[in-house]
């Protein structure tokens, strides 16, 4: 009886090697990537990207094999990093960060300088600080997701509620003016909202809220169809309650899971297009910098000072990480 025991721990002693030895091999490519600067840009970036998956594919390997099967290591990577990104960005103003909002207080900094201890990121042509435009940046980012799902997400879940309800006329002017939303490019549609509206971050949310609208409104109007068949809603009704609290009371609460899960894959979306307008010169204004006119700004110099594109990593592993942990949570609402 022994044997089979003995044979089973002699196997895990090389799963764990193997396992510590990917976390390694890692650490060594990222090391390299970091220290080697008179490499070409393009293979330390290859270096890093190859660098970071062997790490994580070990580590996740070791966290499994401590934790359990059951135990997924990028869900709390995704919240821990979506935690460091918010807290990050609420207590910009106490971070002690160099200079990298006001041009004029960089006058003596150098301009495009190389990541160094002073500046981890480096500075941008202006000589600010690209690791504090980052942070910054990252409150326009949020605030725009956010806000943007905030205002869609309840004209659009009140919309389509009330139209699954009443129906008639009222469901067909609802859809007829989610058709009319519909039906404009989304690209045009913000393009013209942002010829009209000063380009602040109040109005951004507002345009992209409005440009959400159709999706809740569609979203909450199949939901609260099949709600409104039920037979606690019917019984509600026979009941003589009102229609406020058979949409608030009985409908609202069991749509709701559905409406906030796709809410969190909207907030990723909004984000990216946030970043799109920035880009194009759409969004907020320099010298307030978000994550997207920092990246069209490194545009024209990202082959000799790769380090500009920077904000493209915090870009992409917020919308990453919101989109795993929407996919998690929508994984534990189909499994119950």
């Amino acid at each position: 009886m022994s044997l089979p025991l003995a044979k089973a721990g002699g196997a895990r002693v090389p799963d764990a090697a193997g396992r510590w030895a990917l976390v390694l091999l890692g650490a060594v490519l990222v090391g390299t990537a970091l220290s080697t600067p008179m490499v070409l840009p393009a293979v330390r970036l290859l270096l890093g990207a190859l660098g970071l998956v062997f790490a994580y594919a070990g580590a996740s390997r070791l966290l499994r094999a401590r934790f359990g099967p059951g135990f997924d290591p990028g869900v709390w990577l995704a919240g821990t990093w979506l935690a460091a990104i918010v807290l990050a960005a609420a207590t910009a103003d106490l971070l002690p960060l160099p200079e990298s909002l006001d041009p004029s207080e960089a006058l003596t900094e150098p301009t495009y300088a190389a990541p160094s201890a002073a500046h981890p990121l480096g500075t941008d042509q202006y000589g600010l600080d690209v690791l504090g435009q980052i942070i910054y940046g990252a409150r326009v980012s949020l605030v725009v997701g956010l806000g943007g799902v905030l205002i869609g997400g309840t004209v659009g879940t009140l919309l389509g509620l009330t139209a699954s309800y009443l129906r008639g006329r009222v469901d067909g002017a609802v859809g007829w003016g989610t058709d009319v939303l519909l039906s404009f490019p989304p690209l045009v549609l913000l393009m013209a909202l942002a010829a009209v509206l000063e380009p602040r971050t109040r109005n951004i949310c507002l345009a992209l809220g409005i440009l959400v609208i159709p999706s809740f409104v569609r979203l909450s109007r199949a939901a609260g169809l099949k709600v409104a068949g039920q037979p606690f809603v019917l019984t509600a009704r026979a009941m003589g309650a009102t229609r406020r609290r058979i949409l608030f009371r009985e409908i609202l609460p069991n749509i709701l899971p559905s409406v906030l899960s796709y809410a969190l894959l909207v907030v990723a979306i909004l984000i990216v297009a946030e970043a799109s307008l920035s880009f194009l010169g759409l969004s907020v204004q320099r010298p307030a910098p978000t994550w997207g006119n920092m990246i069209a700004e490194a545009e024209a110099e990202f082959q000799t000072h790769p380090f500009l594109l920077a904000p493209a990593v915090p870009l992409f592993l917020t919308v990453y990480s919101i989109n795993r942990i929407g996919d998690f949570l929508r994984a534990g609402k189909e499994g119950d």
